[in-house]
C-alpha cells in the first residue's frame, strides 16, 4: 500500500481536509480549488521537492497576501458577496499566477486546469465549427432524435438569424425558407408517427415508455433532414486550458460572424475562472494577432490555389464510402508491433520476419489480439495503430454531425452546399409523405443557389441536414475498430450505421486478415433500432 512520507500538524490537516480527498495516503484528489490555483499548483509541483499538499500549504495558503488564496477559495469568507470577492482576488493575484505558469512550464501546463462551458442557442453549423477542435475537449450536444425541434418562442421558430443575411437583400428569402422547412418538419410529425405505429405495433411485452421513446427516435431520425443548419442547439463540454485557448483563437479568426461572437463571449466567461490559461487568446494579445495573421494568410493562399487547380473538376455526388488510401504492408506492421513488447528484437526485424510467415501463422498472431475480446468496450492493443486508412465519404450532414465527434483521427470537410444531392428516408416513401419532404428540400436548394452566388459561407445556414456533404477520415485501425463497432450498433441512426458498416467492409476487402478485428460490427438492419435499449432502460427503472 502506498503511504505518504510527509507529516502535518493537526491544524494543517484541518486545512488540507478541505482541499484534498486524502491527507495521509500517497494518492489523493484535489477538491474545492479554482482552476487557476490547481493549474499553478501542478506547474510549480514539477519543479519542487515538496509533495503537493506541502506545496499547497507553503506557497499558496501561507502566502495568501500575494496569491489571494483565502479570497479566491472563499475558505475564510463568511460574507454573502463571496463570488465577487473571488473575482476581484483572482484579478489581483493574476501576476502571481501568470508568473508561475510562465516560469515553471510550457504550453502543456494549460492542460492542468479545465472548465465546463455551456454554449446555448447557437446554430448547428456553429456547433460543428466548435467541435472541429477535438483534442482536450469533450463535447455534448442537444440531440435531434430525442427532442422535437418544432417549438416556437414568441411566435418564431428557433433558428439563427445570421446578421449578414438579415441585413442583405436575401433577408426575406432566408427567413421564409427556414420557416418553410420548420413548418414541413412540424407538419409531418403526426402523420409519420401514425404510420410508424401501424407499421410497428407495440407488443404486450414491451413497455409503453420504451415503445414511445423508440418510436419518437424513429420519426425524428426520418425528419431531421428538414432542419436547416441554422437550427439552434445547445452545447456543453469540458475542456482544459490549452484546448480553450486554441479554440478561442480559431473562433476569433473565423469568417462567420456567429463564431466570432461565440469566441468573444467564451473568452469573457472563461476569463472569470481560468484567466491565466486563456490570456493569449485575447483579441489584442500579440499571440492572437500573430495567429490571426497566419490563419488568414493560409486560407487566402489555399483558396487561390484551389480555384486555380481544382475549379474545373467536379467530384462525384454519389452517396457512400471510398477507401482511397491504405498501406499494403500494414498487416505485417501490426503483427510485428503485437510481438514487439514480448521479445528483444528490433521492430523492423519483426516486420521482415512476419512477411515470411504463412497465412495461418500470421493469423494466429492477429487472433491473439482479438479472440479474447468479449465486447466492444474491451479495446485492442495499440499495435493496431500501425495500420492507417483514408476514407472519403459523401453522406448527409446529419450523419456527418454524428460521426464528426470522434477525436482520435484526422478529418476535414468541404463547405456545406446543396450541390451533392440529399438523403431520403425509405419510411417517407412507404408512408406516401415523400412529396412534402422533397418539395421542401428542393425549395431550399433554390434559395441556397440564389444566396450562394454572393454569400457562399453565409448560405450554409439555409442548407437542410438531409443534403450531402463530402469529407474524409484518415484513421488508424484501432480507432476505426472503435468507430465501426460503436456506430453500427442497433440503436444508431441508419445513415451513420451504414457508413460504419461500409468502412469495416472496405478494410476487410483490401486486407482480409483485418476482418477479425471488427467482430462486434453489427451488419443487421433494424426497424425500431432503439427499442431494445429503451426496453432495458424501462426495466431497470421500473417504467411502464
Amino acid at each position: 500500500m502506498l503511504e505518504d512520507y510527509e507529516e502535518f500538524t493537526p491544524s494543517q490537516l484541518k486545512i488540507l481536509e478541505q482541499f484534498v480527498t486524502n491527507t495521509r495516503g500517497s494518492i489523493f484528489v484535489l477538491r474545492n480549488l479554482p482552476e487557476v490555483i490547481k493549474g499553478a499548483l501542478f506547474s510549480r509541483y514539477s519543479r519542487s521537492s515538496l509533495g503537493l499538499r506541502s506545496l499547497l500549504l507553503k506557497e499558496f495558503i501561507s502566502n495568501s497576501d500575494e496569491t489571494g488564496f483565502d479570497a479566491i477559495t472563499g475558505h475564510f469568507a463568511e460574507r454573502s458577496d463571496d463570488l465577487n470577492r473571488q473575482l476581484v482576488a483572482i484579478k489581483k493575484a493574476q501576476n502571481f499566477y501568470d508568473r508561475i505558469l510562465d516560469g515553471y512550464g510550457d504550453d502543456s501546463i494549460g492542460e492542468l486546469g479545465g472548465a465546463h462551458l455551456a454554449i446555448e442557442n447557437i446554430s448547428m453549423l456553429a456547433a460543428k465549427g466548435i467541435q472541429d477542435s477535438r483534442i482536450g475537449g469533450s463535447p455534448l450536444e442537444k440531440s435531434t432524435r430525442y427532442i422535437y425541434f418544432d417549438q416556437k418562442v414568441k411566435g418564431e421558430y428557433l433558428f439563427y438569424r445570421e446578421p449578414i443575411l438579415m441585413t442583405s437583400a436575401y433577408r426575406s428569402l432566408y427567413v421564409n425558407t427556414c420557416n418553410m422547412l420548420f413548418d414541413t418538419y412540424a407538419k409531418l410529425i403526426p402523420p409519420l408517427t401514425s404510420f410508424m405505429e401501424t407499421k410497428f405495433p407495440r407488443d404486450e411485452e414491451t413497455s409503453k415508455s420504451a415503445y414511445a421513446a423508440a418510436l419518437r427516435a424513429k420519426v425524428l431520425d426520418c425528419l431531421r433532414g428538414l432542419l436547416p443548419a441554422s437550427t439552434l442547439t445547445n452545447m456543453g463540454f469540458y475542456g482544459n486550458g490549452r484546448f480553450f485557448e486554441y479554440l478561442i483563437h480559431k473562433l476569433h479568426a473565423s469568417n462567420l460572424a456567429e463564431l466570432q461572437e461565440i469566441g468573444k463571449k467564451s473568452y469573457e466567461e472563461l476569463f472569470k475562472v481560468m484567466p491565466s490559461f486563456i490570456r493569449r487568446a485575447e483579441l489584442s494579445n500579440k499571440y492572437h494577432v500573430a495567429f490571426a495573421g497566419y490563419h488568414e494568410a493560409v486560407q487566402t493562399e489555399l483558396k487561390f490555389l484551389a480555384n486555380l487547380h481544382a475549379s474545373k473538376s467536379t467530384g462525384s455526388t454519389a452517396q457512400g464510402v471510398q477507401l482511397i488510401s491504405f498501406d499494403p504492408e500494414a498487416v505485417y506492421k501490426v503483427a510485428a508491433a503485437l510481438l514487439f513488447p514480448y521479445c528483444d528484437k528490433e521492430l523492423q526485424q519483426l516486420v521482415e520476419y512476419t512477411k515470411l510467415l504463412s497465412e495461418e501463422e500470421l493469423g494466429r498472431i492477429l487472433d491473439a489480439a482479438t479472440q479474447f475480446r468479449e465486447n466492444r468496450r474491451q479495446k485492442s492493443p495499440r499495435a493496431l495503430e500501425h495500420a492507417n486508412f483514408t476514407f472519403e465519404i459523401v453522406a448527409d450532414f446529419g450523419a456527418y454531425r454524428d460521426l464528426h465527434r470522434h477525436r482520435t483521427l484526422s478529418q476535414d470537410r468541404q463547405i456545406l452546399t446543396c450541390d451533392n444531392g440529399y438523403w431520403t428516408p425509405p419510411e417517407l416513401v412507404e408512408s406516401n409523405l415523400i412529396t412534402d419532404y422533397q418539395a421542401a428540400l428542393d425549395s431550399a436548394k433554390e434559395a441556397y443557389d440564389t444566396i450562394a452566388k454572393e454569400l457562399p459561407e453565409e448560405a450554409q445556414y439555409i442548407v437542410p441536414m438531409a443534403y450531402n456533404i463530402r469529407w474524409y477520415f484518415s484513421v488508424n485501425l484501432r480507432a476505426l475498430q472503435w468507430i465501426c463497432e460503436l456506430r453500427s450498433s442497433a440503436a444508431g441512426h441508419p445513415a451513420y450505421r451504414l457508413i460504419a458498416q461500409q468502412m469495416a467492409k472496405e478494410v476487410a476487402r483490401v486486407e482480409p486478415q483485418f476482418e477479425r478485428f471488427f467482430k462486434f460490427v453489427d451488419y443487421e438492419g433494424y426497424e425500431l433500432g432503439r427499442l431494445d435499449q429503451e426496453q432495458r432502460k424501462a426495466e431497470k427503472f421500473g417504467l411502464e
